[in-house]
C-alpha cells in the first residue's frame, strides 16, 4: 500500500496526477525523496511496501532513524546527500524523466547525466548489503562457532539436554 492515498482516487482508479502512476515512473528503482523521509513509518511495513513497490534505493537528505534502520534490515539502500544534490537528481528526473540514474553501492556513487555524487555509507552495513546478508544470514555466518559452543556445552553441562 505504498502511498495508496497519493496513488488512488476516492473511487478505486489510479491518480493520474500522481507521478509514480505514469511512465517511466511507475518502474523506478530508485526513490528521490524528501528530508525526513520515513517519518511516521517506523515500523517495518514501510520498507516492505516500498520493495514491493518496486524501489532498491532511496535518496533523501535525511531520514526518520527507525526507517532508516529498517531499511537495512531489509535490505534496502537509504542514501543521504545533501539537499543541493538530491534537488539536482529530482530536476533531472523531471527534466530528463528517461535517463538512468545508476548507484554504484562498491564505489559509493549516483551518477545522473554527467553528474556524480559521492555518499557515505557505514562498512558493515554495506557488506551486508552487497553479500545479501540479514540478521539471519549474519548469525548463520557464524554456524560453525556455534555448533562448536554447542557440541562443548553438551559435553561440559550435560544436565543442561537431560530429557
Amino acid at each position: 500500500h505504498a502511498f495508496h492515498e497519493d496513488r488512488y482516487n476516492a473511487d478505486g482508479s489510479e491518480n493520474s496526477d500522481f507521478v509514480l502512476n505514469n511512465e517511466p515512473y511507475r518502474k523506478a528503482t530508485i526513490l528521490i525523496a524528501g528530508e525526513n523521509f520515513g517519518c511516521g513509518s517506523s515500523r517495518e511495513h514501510a520498507p516492505w511496501a516500498l520493495q514491493d513497490f518496486g524501489f532498491r534505493a532511496i535518496i533523501a537528505s535525511s531520514y526518520a532513524d527507525i526507517f532508516y534502520n529498517n531499511s537495512f534490515k531489509n535490505g534496502m539502500l537509504p542514501i543521504i546527500l545533501p539537499q543541493e544534490q538530491v534537488d539536482i537528481l529530482l530536476d533531472r528526473a523531471t527534466e530528463f524523466p528517461n535517463e538512468e540514474i545508476t548507484i554504484d553501492l562498491q564505489s559509493q556513487q549516483i551518477k545522473a547525466g554527467n553528474h556524480i555524487f559521492e555518499f557515505d555509507m557505514d562498512p558493515f552495513r554495506k557488506n551486508c548489503l552487497i553479500n545479501g546478508l540479514d540478521d539471519i544470514g549474519l548469525t548463520l555466518e557464524k554456524e560453525k562457532s556455534i555448533s562448536t559452543y554447542e557440541d562443548s556445552l553438551r559435553s561440559d553441562k550435560p544436565w543442561l539436554f537431560a530429557s
